[in-house]
């Protein structure tokens, strides 16, 4: 009997040390995969799409899988993000580029800062970047936003800071929180979250993340950098004129005459209100049967809300303007350019996250997650911090880290989940630096000097990625 016990418990011994090993291998080899895309985006400069494939493979043969079985699980994680997030982010670049192309954003502009003195100009600023950084991926918005912030600081004779970091935070803001972004659009397919709840919850984050890092910081930047506007646009320069793509160099294609203010508003606000029209009918309509419900989920599906979007924005923006079918195509065509970086960064960050899941990376790091007394959603926040500051790309930060902690999204509620990427959302805007590209654009369009940049710009993205968890916990205790 002694001798069987003491058997059965060398075997059980034998085991968890094993466990163990086999644990120890997989976290090595996520640190090495994580170590080595971090490597090579920063010190060797290579494309964010490449970085992750490589260290996606090595992450596979170092945790044991093999790379021919790495390759596969690649494959399959870049095919699955592509054909969940793909579609919606072309529709998206689509409604965007109709949106500035016809005129309308400088009718957001002109409309909301002809109305607002100079008391309420910061926080007219903030609402522009906002609204025009609802359907724009960020890159493409602070381009398209640059001379317009120029122009009404020269316009109104307001400090330079004033102006440009109201509007700077509406569209970081829209970016880091706010779907259909790559980042949270990537997270959210990750992560299996609800969109539309997301959505709705993201606005819910990015309002006081918006206001303090916007309109209030705004006062205390005009101290840290006592600029004016640069010489750098042409008076025409705001969007409303037949200037070149500010993404392309390509002439733009612009119609006769503007949309109104009212219908410019609608249309960019149609796939959103769609999209939380779906979730309010998932929570208050119990039958999911009843025809209401039905059509209220098929039309507030995202692709459907997105392309409902871009077929009504075709008319609003295009033929009821005046131009005809080939122009408005011409628009739409060009819309797709710009974002092919994009989309393969966050295939290639669905391909990562499913090494981690078939390799049995993500199982472990999960485990550890839920054994852990610290919080999931500020673990997450602080996962997505360090990638942030490591790899400079708010993307990167958040496709990596949604796919290291999506075992753990699996235990979460839907809207504790939708939180969770909230909460990755908001570590990737942490604080700015020289490895991100947008540093450089805003320093090289407002004129200022390294040092005032980290005094406004980074400053201001750290505002809103801590304003962001932590109205991101204060809701996971409510909802």
């Amino acid at each position: 009997m002694a001798a069987g016990a003491a058997t059965v418990m060398s075997s059980r011994l034998l085991a968890a040390d094993q466990a163990a090993g086999s644990d120890t291998r997989l976290v090595l080899a996520a640190l090495v995969g994580i170590a080595l895309i971090i490597l090579l985006i920063t010190l060797l400069k290579l494309h964010p799409f490449l970085s992750l494939t490589v260290g996606a493979l090595v992450t596979a043969a170092v945790a044991g899988s093999g790379l021919p079985a790495g390759l596969a699980s690649y494959t399959k994680g870049f095919g699955a993000t592509t054909a969940s997030v793909g579609i919606l982010v072309a529709l998206g670049a689509m409604l965007g580029r109709l949106l500035v192309d016809s005129g309308g954003a400088a009718q957001i502009v002109d409309t909301l800062v002809g109305r607002a003195g100079p008391r309420l100009l910061p926080w007219a600023m903030g609402l522009v970047g906002a609204l025009i950084g609802l359907p724009m991926f960020f890159e493409i918005g602070l381009v398209l936003l640059m001379p317009v912030i120029v122009l009404v600081a020269r316009r109104t004779e307001q400090p330079l800071m004033r102006v440009a970091v109201p509007a700077i935070a509406g569209l970081s803001a829209m970016h880091g929180f706010v779907p259909p972004h790559p980042g949270p659009l990537a997270a959210i397919g990750l992560l299996k979250a609800d969109l539309g709840l997301t959505l709705g919850l993201g606005i819910l984050v990015a309002v006081p993340a918006l206001v303090l890092a916007g309109p209030v910081f705004s006062s205390v930047a005009v101290r840290l950098a006592p600029v004016g506007a640069p010489e750098l646009f042409s008076s025409g320069d705001d969007g409303s004129e037949d200037n070149p793509d500010a993404a392309t160099g390509e002439p733009a294609t612009r119609p006769e005459r503007r949309p109104s203010f009212p219908v410019t508003l609608a249309t960019v606000l149609l796939p959103v209100v769609l999209m939380l029209a779906r979730s309010l009918a998932d929570i208050l309509q119990d039958d999911k049967g009843a025809m209401p419900r039905k059509a209220l989920d098929f039309i507030g599906d995202p692709t459907v809300a997105l392309l409902i979007g871009v077929l009504v924005a075709m008319w609003t923006f295009g033929f009821s303007l005046g131009l005809d079918r080939a122009r408005t195509n011409a628009v739409l065509e060009r819309s797709l350019a710009p974002i092919v970086g994009i989309l393969l960064i966050v295939a290639a960050g669905g391909g990562f996250k499913q090494v981690l899941v078939d390799s049995g990376i993500s199982k472990t790091i999960s485990g550890w997650v839920e054994g852990s007394s610290i919080s999931t959603l500020f673990l997450a926040w602080l996962i997505a911090v360090a990638l942030r500051l490591a790899t400079g790309s708010a993307t990167v930060a958040t496709t990596t880290a949604a796919g290291i902690l999506a075992p753990a999204g699996a235990h979460l509620s839907s809207s504790h989940l939708s939180l969770l990427v909230l909460a990755i959302g908001a570590g990737s805007l942490f604080f700015s630096h020289v490895n991100d590209a947008g540093f450089w654009l805003v320093k090289q369009f407002l004129g200022l000097s390294v040092a005032q940049t980290f005094k406004t710009w980074s400053i201001l993205e750290t505002i809103l990625s801590v304003v962001g968890i932590v109205v991101v916990l204060v809701l996971s205790v409510v909802v």
